[in-house]
């Protein structure tokens, strides 16, 4: 049997769309020794406007269960719903820390975080939604102070569909859409199997690719301290993990 990890050096809070099945495994497979994982779910397996809103809107239950845990954190892991808006993202950690007792963070601030880590400034954004979705984060990024130089997506809406595109179909999707111009590749979206891709697709293209599980892994150890580097997954895992707070 594996050595178990009770969370004798950290504990993490995870919020969750209820559809998402990719989340946890990825995340669980970076976890270091010791840092222990406690989710929760709330509903969403589409991505229109009116269920990405209702997800949000339940916040406070989920924060609330994950108080009882006792995390030192909690992740509000969704990215089309953490960056709807800017003002939204400022909502949900407010009302998760203000109903979980705990600070919060989510998937689009773990991006920023990222993204400024390995000092990109000019980006490529993928994804497997469709244009809506796109649109929106894409005016997330700009706001942030990101020029954006290619979005693509699959155009998918349902979750299932997704889940359902392979690491190659991502290898495949990230060089056709290859940009010398860009300092880094983002596949965005917390439920694909993109995690598997990072390591040859830097290879490929001679530049950081982050995805939103290994953007939110890395910034979730550094806002608990925990500094372990992981290897194989990047070049974002190899920095300093404590330069993100």
């Amino acid at each position: 049997m594996r050595q178990i990890n009770y969370g004798t050096r950290a504990r993490l809070g995870l919020i969750l769309p209820s559809g998402n099945q990719l989340a946890e495994p990825q995340l669980a497979a970076l976890m270091p020794s010791g840092v222990s994982m406690h989710t929760t779910r709330l509903a969403l397996t589409g991505s229109s406007q009116h269920e990405l809103m209702r997800m949000a809107d339940s916040v406070e239950e989920a924060a609330s269960l994950l108080r009882d845990a006792e995390p030192d954190l909690i992740l509000f892991h969704c990215t089309a719903v953490s960056s709807f808006s800017e003002a939204l993202e400022a909502q949900l950690v407010r009302r998760i820390e203000s109903s979980g007792g705990r600070r919060a963070t989510t998937t689009a601030q773990a991006l920023i975080a990222s993204l400024t880590a390995v000092e990109a400034r000019r980006i490529v954004m993928l994804s497997p939604y469709c244009d809506e979705v796109n649109a929106r984060e894409a005016t997330f990024f700009r706001s942030a102070g990101f020029d954006i130089c290619a979005v693509a997506g699959f155009g998918f809406r349902g979750v299932a569909d997704m889940m359902a595109i392979t690491p190659e179909r991502w290898k495949e999707f990230a060089v056709d859409h290859r940009d010398p111009s860009a300092d880094a590749y983002v596949i965005s979206c917390t439920a694909t199997r993109s995690l598997e891709a990072i390591h040859d697709l830097e290879a490929i293209l001679g530049r950081p690719v982050i995805t939103s599980n290994s953007a939110a892994f890395w910034h979730a150890m550094a806002l608990m301290g925990i500094d372990d580097p992981i290897s194989g997954a990047g070049q974002l895992l190899m920095q300093p993990l404590r330069s993100a707070r």
